[in-house]
Parts: C-alpha cells; structure tokens; sequence
C-alpha cells in the first residue's frame, strides 16, 4: 500500500515537471528548460518596432505622469522646465543602461537569471534572482490595486451609483467598492500571463497606439476646461543655490531608480531581438523621449487642475478624473470611460512588463524542473492577490518610500553584471557551460559560488546602506544622504570599481583579452552534456572549456565549411 502511494506521488509530480531537453542529469534540471535555454530563431521575433512600441507603452503609466510632482511641490521644490529637464537627462542615463545590459540579452539570446550565472556563479546567481523575483511579486499587488482605481472610475462613468456601493468589509484598510474593483483588475489581467514573451509584443503595439491617443486627448480636454495651461508653467522654482542643484540630482536620481528593476531584467525581452542593433537605438531614443512626454502631459494637466478647481494641483490623473465625473454629462463621463479604460490598459502592460515576466522568468530560474514563465507569472499574480497590497498601501510606515529605495540597491547587481561583461570578460561567454553544475565549468567558481561577484555585490550596497536607514524615516549623518541622494551611481560605480579590481588580483577563467562577440554562432541551443552543436567553442566535451582564441580559431573553420 505504502509502495502504491509513493508511486502515485511520483506519478503526479512527473506530470507537474516542465518539459526538458533529453540527456540532461539531474543537477542540469535544476539549471535549465525551455524558458532558460537561448532563444532559437524561431523565437527572436522581436524587431526595431517592437521595441519602440513596447517603449512608448510602458512610458505611458501613472507613475511617469506623476514623477514631477515631488520635484514641483515642496519648501524646496524647481520649476517646472527644471523638472522637465530631470526628467530628460534621468532618462536618457536610464536608456544607457538598459542598452548595456539589453545588449547580453540581445546577442546571446539569454535572460537575466543566466546572465547572473556568470557574474554570480551558477548556484550563487539565485540570490540576486530571488531579490528580483519577490520584488516583482510585492509590485504586481500595488500595480494591481492602482489598476483597480481605474476600474473604479470606469464603473462609476456608468454607474454613478458605484461611487457609493454598501461597504461590507469590517477592515478600515479598504472597502468593498475598491476590492471588488481590484478583484476585476486582477482577474482580468490573468489571460494576459498566458501568452508567451515573445508574442506579447502586440500588447504593447495596441498599448502603443491606445493609451497615448487617450493622454493627449486628456491633456487638451484639461486646457480647454482651464481655458489655459494653468500656473505651474508660469510659477518659478523655489530652491535656490546649492539647494538647487542637490533638488535637480535628486529628480534624476529618482528617474533613474524609478528604472532600476527594468535595468537588470531588460535581457529577458531584449533576447528575443533578431539582431543586438534592432534592440540598441529603439531603447536609447524612445525611453527618454516616452517619458519625457508623457511627464510634459502630466505636468500641464495638473497644473490646469488648479485653475479649474482651485487651490494645490491635482498630481494624480485618477483623482483629477474623478472630479471630472462630478456633476458630468453624458459625453463627459464617456470621455472619462474611455481615459480610465487607457489608464487600466497602461498598468496592465506595465505590470506584464515590469513583474510578471520577470518574477516568471526568475521563478523558472529557481526551480526550473517544475515552473517556466508562465507558472510563475501566475504564481506571482496569486503572491500579489493574497499580499492584500491595500494593507500595505494604507499604513503610514513609507512603505511606498522603502519599495522605491530598495530598488536602488540593483544597483550593485548591474554593476557587477555589466563591468563582467564588458571591462573583464569582453563581450565572451561560453553559453552550454552557463549550464553546467560540473566543478571544471568556468562559472562553478568555488561551491557554483563566486565570492568576487559577492564581495562587489556587498561593497555596493554598503555604500548606500546608511543613506537607505535614512530614506526610510531614521535620523543620519548629512554625509551619508547627500552619498544616497547619488544612489544609483554610488551603488553601481563601487560594485563595478570593485569587481574590476577583485578580478585583475584574482583572474578567472574563460576570458578574452580582445572584444569578442561568439553570440551570432548560436543556431542549436542545446544544453545537454556532450551535445554535438555550435553553441560556443566547447566542441562537445563536457569536462573542458575553451579560450576565446580557440572559440575564434573555430568559428574561422565553421565558416569556412559552412558548418553553422
């Protein structure tokens, strides 16, 4: 009976296991499946418009329209122009950085878990990839709660008595007006998780053209209630001196963290590019100048709220909306419908985007045996279901300012990645052996640990760690937060400066010391052990790594033969 049982267990999680490539031994299975392998041909669908669509869509959100307001607002807050101009130049940096980091994912056809693998070891990796994952998790239930604010107001556009739905619900965290509209969000979101990466592209093509149409009818509808573009535009700044410049450094500084997770995990879309060039000038051009609209929109949006309501601007456009819905017409409350409806469109594109992804791709990096990208993006849509985000989003312990800070702290982890990649390994890898657990694999390291990844990781973090204890409310020295007003930079710049140096006193293998690419050699990604394919210059055998020279050399008599 005893033996029954257990054979039924295993037949049920055999059926719960992911497909895998044959040959694999068991330590492989816990590195790879379909979702973890390179990206073959068929897959790297994702051209220059693409990109740009996907670009201009995740732009276009709430966060972006309001990202001006702390920098307006405020004993020491700039002008408006001067905002603008953060804006521009936080961006523009960001884009840099996604390019760089896009550019691994985008040659290998690799994601960010394996692309850690060589900068954190093979089983080290998945520390940094479970920092990513569980942030991802948190965020998707505060994008969905955000999402459900719009459900709301496109409920009350038909219904007005929606506004005022009898409250069940004996917390004072919510209601159930609320709830049930973040409920609708969430439910309504899942289908989108089931597609996979590289088609949900066309999401973000309707999102493209969808929701920027819906802005900039929102942004002229507000002029024309304030019969013009309100104070903010004609208000100077009110810091002055030094207290202007540290204003400005944050404002970038706070585009640019307001970027930080989509830094690292950008190999996990930009792998499905065709060419490394399709994902390169779509990011750096779009990124800046999406966001420098959409936060141009914002700015002129509220500040019209203040002539036509009087008082402080309305920074938030689902609060603006709401207004509008007082007292409204028919057409009016059209109108709203349809802007809400684009404001729910944007927060589940970004949402897809920036979390359920990237918590499905580092969830199958976890546990690959068992979970792929789209079991994991539902395990995350459940995680931020269950979080009940509206406890977090209601209490006054700055959670919000502690989300936004943490993501500061990726810093380190694309400073590692991107000083490895392009100052000590100049653009090689050697992809079957990112997953190898063999003790001979150059990314094993000691344990599949790599403590010069780690000690940089932490040298970046402590950096900023004092800084950090002041964002979150406590009391520190001046030094430490005019250090932390610099985060992103300090973070990145100490991670990479240390990891270099580690490296130079302490080399490691599998190297180059020219800049070399193998990444276009890469047609059959199989990973299996022996393997006869044309993924890098291992040549089949499972216990030895090549040199870059050796990889070149072979590459040379490939071509010559035609043997790709």
């Amino acid at each position: 009976m005893e033996r029954l049982k257990q054979s039924r267990a295993k037949y049920y999680v055999d059926k719960l296991a992911v497909p895998a490539e044959p040959g694999l031994t068991n330590a492989q299975l816990m590195l790879t499946n379909h979702d973890l392998k390179p990206v073959e041909p068929e897959r790297r669908q994702w051209g220059p418009w693409n990109f740009v669509g996907f670009w201009i869509a995740d732009s276009f959100n709430i966060n972006t329209w309001m990202i001006s307001s702390s920098m307006i607002s405020g004993d020491n807050g700039i002008s408006w122009w001067q905002s603008w101009l953060c804006v521009w130049i936080g961006y523009s940096i960001a884009a840099g950085f996604i390019c760089l980091t896009g550019r691994i994912g985008a040659t290998y056809h690799i994601s960010f878990p394996v692309v850690a693998r060589s900068s954190f070891g093979i089983w080290g990796s998945l520390w940094p990839v479970f920092n990513r994952a569980a942030m991802a998790c948190i965020w998707y239930g505060v994008q969905s709660w955000i999402g459900g604010e719009c459900v709301t107001l496109m409920l009350r556009s038909i219904w007005s008595s929606y506004k005022d739905l009898p409250n069940t619900f004996p917390s004072q965290s919510t209601n159930t007006r609320d709830y049930v509209s973040f409920f609708l969000f969430w439910f309504f979101s899942l289908p989108a998780i089931w597609f996979p990466v590289h088609k949900i592209r066309h999401l973000f093509t309707v999102k493209a053209y969808f929701v920027p149409a819906a802005g900039l009818t929102f942004f002229i509808w507000a002029i024309l209630k304030a019969h013009g573009i309100g104070p903010i535009v004609k208000q100077g700044g009110k810091a002055t001196g030094s207290a202007l410049g540290w204003a400005m450094v944050k404002g970038i500084m706070s585009s640019i963290a307001n970027f930080a997770t989509l830094i690292v995990n950008d190999p996990d879309f930009a792998r499905f590019a065709r060419k490394p060039k399709d994902a390169f000038l779509p990011q750096l051009l779009t990124i800046p100048m999406g966001f420098a609209v959409t936060s141009f929109i914002g700015i002129i949006v509220s500040s019209s709220s203040a002539v036509i309501y009087g008082g402080t601007p309305v920074w938030n456009p689902l609060d603006l909306l709401g207004r509008f819905l007082d007292g409204a017409n028919s057409g009016e409350r059209f109108g709203v419908f349809i802007i809400s409806a684009a404001f729910a469109l944007a927060q589940l594109g970004t949402n897809i985007a920036a979390n359920s992804v990237s918590a499905g791709t580092d969830m199958t990096a976890l546990l690959p045996r068992y979970l792929n990208i789209r079991r994991g993006g539902y395990i995350c849509a459940i995680v931020g279901l269950v979080m009940c985000p509206w406890n977090l989003l209601s209490t006054s312990n700055n959670f919000t300012t502690y989300l936004s800070a943490y993501s500061v702290f990726l810093s380190s982890i694309a400073g590692v990645m991107i000083c490895d990649y392009y100052v000590v390994r100049k653009g090689y890898l050697q992809i079957r052996d990112l997953y190898s657990a063999r003790p001979a694999s150059p990314y094993f390291f000691t344990f599949g640990f790599h403590w010069r990844g780690y000690t940089a990781y932490i040298c970046g973090i402590l950096i900023n760690i004092v800084g950090f204890v002041g964002a979150i409310g406590r009391e520190v020295p001046a030094g430490a937060t005019y250090l932390y007003n610099l985060n992103f930079f300090c973070g990145f710049l100490v991670a990479s400066a240390t990891y270099y140096l580690l490296c130079r006193f302490s080399p490691i293998p599998a190297t180059s010391d020219r800049w070399m690419e193998v990444g276009d050699e890469i047609r059959n990604p199989s990973v299996a052990y022996g393997a006869d394919d044309d993924m890098d210059g291992s040549e089949g055998s499972p216990d030895r790594y090549t040199t870059a020279k050796e990889d070149e050399e072979k590459g040379m008599r490939d071509r010559k033969t035609g043997n790709f």
